[in-house]
């Protein structure tokens, strides 16, 4: 039953592996310590210790992995280059924001066995189908409750088993399965029998239920009547007579059903766990929406002082914090830029403890990782705080780094009316900074110009009064002494987004142009919003904006972004960093389109005379509410939320609906008591929705604490347009925003027309 089965472990690689090596972690220049690391038999779990640590060991999955990357591609093996070559490191990364593991082997050969070794096995677990990923938890179950490791599991480990997987379960109902799956009345269980356990265990009575209402013979379900189960609850009109057939061949385990045409009960249940039956529409998933638009027509997945990988006063600068949010979608980063020793501008967040890091090595990661996730075009958002010489480096290494990658000239030759779109600029970085005059031609551009933007002033209104009145364009402004030079090679390399201050919504009508962008602190654009509202969104059908956090949030805490969609802002910056329902919402709009980081916004906010208000929904052309009903059933295998052993979550789901001020609403089901296995709470929670095409379904999870808060257990957030109807699980996300298999709930939506 071993579900690696023996081809992987004869990998030369996985023997050097499972063998063990002693390899070096590495922490910083100076912190290098050995550590002896080995894979576990069951092809999954990587087993650490330090060699003096007594009996401490640490452990961590292969699917708690994301990549291997080779060499010396982490700051801290950077930092060690000298000392040990490159052929001898490595870099683990993991998923979500859990921070990386450099490692140094004694020999190229031994690097390259866990190198090529992790590689194998993290493709293994991500191809992994349902059933496989399932098998081998099961397998990673036994493996952990089988104590003695004699491959065989006793009642009394049983017992134990069910309280780690947070069963809790009267002991007669678990002896009497045990007895059932004893099959040789041995007094314990062998792999297979468990498994059998485990199936009896997990049997679906809910899922059952739904088989019935749909079978005739209640053994299987024949090609018409799963057409009709498609048709009539899962919504899918005329398309089911095509799915039908294609899910059989998809996900029906028996030969003999698949040769009937028919799906069993296993394969029913195959389907409504895999991606198909998700919540999620899987064609949406892909990249799917037009990409011909104005840049100015997309929400733009954006990060606030990306550098930082923790809080805004003494947190760590970091190359990776870049490789992160990219990885993550980004479309628009950060630099910080202040004056550097040498002659060398560095990237921190000024006047505070942050570490520096080196504007040329930001700009390197850039060039390197910008196009890793995304084809479509990185914003380099720069907060200038250099003198002359200093930009005018700056300037150097952008071009020469970056290359043809920087887009430095109009792309037609011809002054734009409008924004070019993702699709035009697929492959090309743009700086967004100040810029001497505009695209116009000037006889004289002066030199003269205010630095650094004004993000982080604490005055919302501080002023920073650029050239912008289209007659003061090309003259030389009055002077303030707060200015100093721009530097005309960094002046130079802004094309399609020049930063400008905001005079006022009518100044930017008869005056704005489309390639100028200006930046607003959260309680600017939520004071704007409000006020507003719909000359917010049609300012944002032409120009883009750029939202960004409070300065007072030293702590990198994030605002609510769904207020800045619904008025049509394209750039809401976020801490990346920082994990919670604000970053929720962020991968949630962002989940969609194939992740690309770009979203098209819906017709009523791209039109240039649209008077759409978040406020007043009703008013505006084509107003049509959904009905949105919600029947929560049932919840499976949920994580612990607290490891102390005998501890059984009290789960229950609530769903919160983000979006106009008029869609902001929450229902919750009840707690089930002691039961975070299979909680069965068959409770419907309804809600009305005004503007679909900006509502956001958050679903969350959390374990019921009459004393104090509740905890989070896990979470799952998508536009409501990306909903499938009908009989869905919706697999479950951890704080993190990473996978946490097998953790689902399965529900029963629909969606009508409110009459």
């Amino acid at each position: 039953m071993d579900p690696e089965g023996s081809r992987i472990q004869d990998d030369p690689h996985i023997k050097v592996m499972m063998a063990g090596s002693t390899l070096r972690k590495v922490k910083s220049r100076s912190w290098k310590k050995q550590r002896h690391f080995r894979l576990l038999e069951d092809g999954q779990t990587i087993w650490y210790k330090s060699r003096w640590a007594g009996r401490g060991h640490s452990t961590f999955s292969i699917s708690e992995l994301e990549a291997v990357r080779e060499g010396h591609q982490s700051e801290v093996l950077l930092s060690i280059a000298e000392e040990f070559p490159a052929d001898l490191c490595f870099t683990l990364v993991f998923h979500g924001r859990q921070g990386n593991l450099d490692l140094v082997a004694d020999s190229p050969e031994e690097a390259q066995a866990w190198i090529q070794g992790v590689r194998r096995l993290i493709h293994k677990t991500q191809t992994m189908d349902e059933k496989e990923r399932l098998d081998q938890w099961v397998w990673d179950w036994f493996q952990k409750a089988d104590k003695n490791k004699d491959g065989k599991m006793t009642f009394k480990e049983v017992r134990k088993l069910l309280k780690m997987m947070n069963v809790d379960m009267n002991e007669e109902h678990a002896l009497h399965l045990f007895t059932m799956a004893d099959k040789s009345d041995s007094g314990s269980l062998e792999i297979e029998q468990f498994v059998l356990f485990y199936k009896m265990l997990t049997q679906r009575d809910e899922v059952w239920k739904v088989f019935q209402d749909y079978s005739g013979d209640g053994e299987k379900l024949m090609l018409e009547e799963l057409e009709n189960f498609l048709k009539t609850e899962q919504q899918e009109g005329e398309q089911s007579v095509q799915h039908a057939p294609e899910l059989i061949d998809r996900y029906e385990p028996s030969d003999s059903a698949k040769k009937q045409g028919a799906m069993s009960f296993d394969g029913f249940q195959m389907y409504l766990c895999s991606q198909e039956g998700s919540i999620f529409k899987p064609e949406h998933r892909e990249l799917h929406q037009d990409m011909s638009q104005p840049l100015s027509h997309y929400f733009i997945s954006s990060s606030h002082n990306t550098y930082l990988l923790e809080d805004q006063l003494r947190g760590h600068s970091s190359l990776e914090a870049y490789i992160q949010a990219l990885k993550r979608g980004c479309r628009c980063v950060e630099v910080d830029c202040w004056e550097g020793g040498d002659g060398e501008p560095i990237v921190y967040h000024g006047h505070t403890l942050t570490s520096k890091i080196l504007f040329r090595d930001v700009i390197s990661t850039l060039k390197e990782y910008a196009f890793k996730t995304s084809d479509f075009p990185v914003i380099l958002s720069l907060e200038n705080h250099c003198g002359v010489e200093q930009q005018t480096v700056m300037a150097r290494h952008l071009s020469q780094i970056l290359g043809d990658t920087l887009l430095t000239t109009l792309l037609d030759g011809t002054i734009p009316q409008q924004l070019p779109s993702p699709q035009e600029l697929k492959g090309k970085i743009l700086l967004k900074a100040k810029k001497i005059g505009g695209l116009e031609v000037c006889p004289d551009g002066t030199l003269t110009d205010e630095v650094s933007d004004d993000e982080e002033m604490p005055n919302d209104e501080a002023e920073s009064a650029s050239a912008e009145n289209p007659p003061a364009e090309c003259s030389n402004h009055d002077v303030k002494k707060s200015k100093s030079k721009l530097s005309r090679e960094l002046s130079d390399l802004v094309v399609y987004c020049k930063s400008v201050h905001f005079h006022g919504f009518e100044h930017a009508r008869s005056h704005g142009k489309c390639y100028e962008i200006s930046s607003f602190s959260e309680s600017k654009a939520k004071k704007l919003a409000k006020e507003a509202g719909a000359d917010f969104v049609q300012y944002n059908s032409r120009q883009l904006s750029r939202i960004y956090p409070s300065g007072l949030r030293t702590d990198s805490s994030n605002y609510n972004p769904q207020e800045m969609w619904s008025v049509g802002c394209q750039i809401v910056a976020l801490n990346f960093q920082t994990a919670g329902l604000e970053m929720d919402l962020n991968d949630g709009l962002f989940g969609q389109n194939g992740r690309c980081g770009f979203v098209l916004k819906p017709d009523f906010m791209r039109d240039g005379h649209t008077r759409f208000s978040p406020e007043k929904p009703e008013e505006r052309q084509g107003y049509k509410p959904q009905r949105l009903s919600i029947q929560v059933i049932s919840g499976q295998q949920l994580p612990k939320v607290n490891q102390k052993e005998g501890s059984i979550v009290d789960p229950l789901v609530r769903v919160e609906i983000y979006g106009v001020p008029q869609d902001q609403s929450k229902e919750e089901t009840s707690h089930i008591n002691n039961n975070g296995f299979n909680p069965v709470w068959n409770e419907t929670l309804n809600f009305v929705i005004h503007v679909p095409e900006l509502a956001l379904v958050r679903f969350v999870v959390e374990d019921y604490d009459k004393a104090s808060r509740n905890d989070f257990i896990g979470q799952f957030t998508l536009p409501f347009t990306c909903v499938q109807p009908g009989y869905r699980h919706i697999h479950l996300l951890s704080r993190d925003g990473t996978a946490i298999p097998p953790s689902s709930l399965f529900v029963n939506i629909s969606i009508s027309d409110l009459t």
